[in-house]
């Protein structure tokens, strides 16, 4: 089969979904092609931040409300951070909460995160679905790109690709000149476990910094029906140097923590422990270029410090879509035209990186972020600065300022509240 268009879109997760929902209220055209059929499972630590919220808001409001009412899906308010030492600090993603309001962040399993954003999709008319074809040949011709899988069934010519296929995006790698840098990139594991005890009653994830991990964390973040996704996320270079086996290592840590060992001692594990890649946003890379654009994990957007992918990932396919309208309203789909797309998406969320990879190396230095931690149970600009790596806030303003950073290190606790 042989298909024309102008914007085809190479994978149906999070990022290419909105990618082709923002076109469709557009009133633009694209075919989203995925190798999966839905639905289908994605390894992940199923984690929706405030990001996906306000997202989801910009496409269309009332789709925060259909989600929320998912079966699949468990409203979050706040994110519990455990320090090297065991002290907690406790962030809700809003100062203030009620549970009777619309919860500000969720969980959910991608197997149904994913299929609630294609079944979205299938409902433009101007979205073309495609699933179960694997497009990996790719061809320049032109102005145009000639797309088919190996065995050459299908066949799509389009004038701009917008790739969505994930940490392993071939397309990313030939021609975005992607490649995986071990000090910019996290390996994980996770399973799902029942019943595990001491859940937060307002479904807070939780981030525990172990000795053990560093510079990475051990996670628990609740699902619906008593499950919890269990894992442990380790920066790539540091298990490769230390021969980390992260499968044994996360039944270790459950092991040999005894307040993770009382927890876990009635749980049942549900799933096996499988592993995934998470290529961080910790450089700035290219990602555009003479008739593409590159978005989600496909484009290395993820959070050094906490993970947080999904977010950006909606984030960037928003934009892709916005800059991809730019490019059929002026004919000119070249690398330094879309660029622009590339200025849009730093300009959204390098601040908010860059903090994630100091963080991340403040995790070379358990007892300076035990410090970090103790201060933040008292200062108020620094649990704000934590909450809003979860919540959608614009830290640039803030960055900016050096008074930011004298109250972040000098200012007393009791300074703080009076504020």
């Amino acid at each position: 089969m042989a298909f024309r268009t102008e914007i085809c879109i190479i994978g149906a997760g999070p990022s290419g979904a909105m990618t082709a929902m923002r076109l469709a209220k557009l009133g633009i055209p694209s075919i989203l092609v995925d190798k999966a059929i839905f639905p289908r499972d994605k390894i992940c630590g199923d984690a929706l931040s405030g990001k996906v919220v306000e997202v989801f808001r910009k496409l269309d409001p009332k789709l925060v409300d259909r989600f929320s009412t998912h079966p699949g899906q468990l409203g979050s308010w706040g994110v519990n951070f455990v320090a090297p030492n065991s002290n907690n600090l406790r962030v809700p993603f809003k100062k203030e909460f009620s549970k009777e309001e619309q919860a500000p962040g969720f969980i959910s399993k991608r197997i149904d995160f994913d299929s609630f954003l294609v079944d979205e999709c299938r409902k433009y008319k101007q979205i073309s679905l495609i699933e179960g074809v694997r497009l990996d040949q790719f061809n320049r011709e032109g102005d145009r790109w000639l797309l088919s899988e190996e065995a050459g069934a299908v066949e799509i010519e389009a004038r701009l690709v917008i790739a969505a296929d994930g940490a392993h995006s071939r397309f990313a790698r030939v021609y975005g000149g992607m490649k995986v840098e071990p000090k910019h990139y996290c390996a994980g594991v996770r399973t799902y476990f029942k019943g595990v005890g001491k859940m937060d009653a307002d479904n807070f994830i939780e981030l525990h910094f172990l000795k053990d991990l560093l510079p990475g964390y051990f996670w628990i973040f609740p699902l619906p029906g008593g499950y919890a996704n269990v894992g442990v996320g380790m920066r790539s270079d540091v298990v490769s140097n230390g021969k980390v086996n992260l499968k044994k290592r996360l039944q270790e840590v459950i092991r040999d923590y005894p307040q993770l060992e009382e927890r876990f001692r009635n749980a049942e594990m549900v799933d096996d422990i499988r592993g995934f890649g998470l290529p961080l946003g910790s450089k700035k890379r290219p990602i555009s270029g003479d008739g593409f654009l590159l978005i989600g994990d496909a484009a290395s957007l993820i959070d050094p410090f906490t993970g947080e992918g999904i977010g950006n990932a909606l984030y960037s396919g928003y934009f892709a879509a916005e800059h991809a309208r730019t490019a059929l309203l002026s004919g000119d789909f070249s690398g330094k035209s879309l660029s622009a797309y590339d200025q849009q998406v730093y300009d959204r969320l390098w601040d908010e990186l860059k903090l994630g990879r100091r963080m991340q190396q403040l995790l070379r230095f358990p007892w300076l972020f035990n410090f970090v931690v103790n201060k933040a149970r008292k200062n108020k600009v620094l649990s704000e600065m934590i909450s809003c790596m979860f919540e959608d806030i614009d830290l640039r303003d803030h960055l900016r300022k050096p008074s930011f950073y004298f109250k972040l290190l000098f200012a007393n606790g009791s300074e703080q509240q009076e504020e």
